[in-house]
């Protein structure tokens, strides 16, 4: 693909916030994206499948071990925008993939489309508007995959957390399909046991990933909940993620129970925003 991407830092204000685009001084087809300080996305245009960002490494494991072996096409939804890295991924090692992002700022959208642009092979299409929204016009069994990672700033909004909202999720899903979500949360994890339960109500197959501190509640970061009708490749996750840069955990069946610890679901009577990360947590 030509490089036309910037040489200098790029930014721009958007109903989102302050988003600046900053290239990696190691990787000159490289960049940062971030919103308000947050780092939100990472992409390297020469080579889609380096993803900087662990979570999404742990998406992209998700997406090889726990859907038909690439390069198979795959029809995959994606919930929250930002500089489209997992969709450039599936685009790339499944090539002829169905994929919808559904982006509520379309300012964020055309910066990222400006100054990172799409592989024009890739049967990929950004739709303005709420996540939440977008789920109730989806049709029934429409796709393979749904992956829910919407912040607004730092944290996920409640009405993206509740029961009513993942049933919506699985309304959308093919019978094989495997919903996952990218969560952020530090001690004592109340949150991210509440989204463990609210997804376990739901599904009857459920995975959570994550570095062993966070796990402990050491340290806030991401964890990504994955579930599905049917069950999920375990040890291969394990395998995986554990020969990640930073190794990660994967809990499922009575271990996940376990470390859930009785959490109710969350509904839209009870649901509320993520928890802030702790002050320092970003140095961008």
């Amino acid at each position: 693909m030509p490089r036309r991407t910037p040489a200098t830092p790029a930014a721009v204000t958007t109903r989102t916030g302050e988003v600046r685009l900053l290239p990696d001084t190691d990787l000159p087809d490289a960049h940062l994206l971030t919103v308000d300080g947050t780092p939100q996305s990472y992409v390297d245009l020469e080579d889609p499948t380096h993803l900087e960002f662990e979570y999404v490494r742990r998406l992209a494991h998700l997406a090889d071990l726990a859907l038909p072996a690439a390069p198979a096409a795959v029809d995959a939804l994606h919930l929250g925008g930002g500089a489209l890295t997992l969709p450039r991924y599936l685009a790339h090692t499944r090539p002829g993939s169905r994929q919808l992002a559904v982006e509520i700022d379309p300012e964020l959208t055309e910066f990222v489309r400006t100054h990172l642009p799409l592989d024009k092979r890739a049967r990929l299409r950004v739709r303005a508007a709420d996540a939440r929204e977008a789920l109730t016009t989806m049709k029934p069994q429409a796709w393979d995959l749904l992956v829910s990672d919407v912040f607004a700033g730092a944290r996920t909004p409640a009405h993206l957390t509740s029961l009513e909202y993942v049933q919506l999720t699985a309304h959308t899903l093919r019978d094989e399909g495997v919903y996952a979500a990218n969560l952020a949360d530090g001690s004592p994890l109340r949150f991210a046991r509440a989204q463990a339960a609210t997804v376990q109500a739901v599904y009857p197959h459920a995975v959570l990933i994550a570095e062993p501190a966070v796990l402990r509640g050491r340290r806030y970061g991401n964890l990504v909940l994955a579930a599905s009708r049917h069950p999920l490749p375990v040890a291969e996750l394990t395998r995986a993620t554990a020969a990640d840069p930073f190794p990660a955990r994967v809990l499922a069946g009575e271990e996940l129970a376990a470390w859930t610890g009785g959490a109710a679901p969350v509904t839209d009577a009870t649901a509320a925003d993520s928890p802030e990360p702790p002050p320092g947590t970003f140095t961008v």
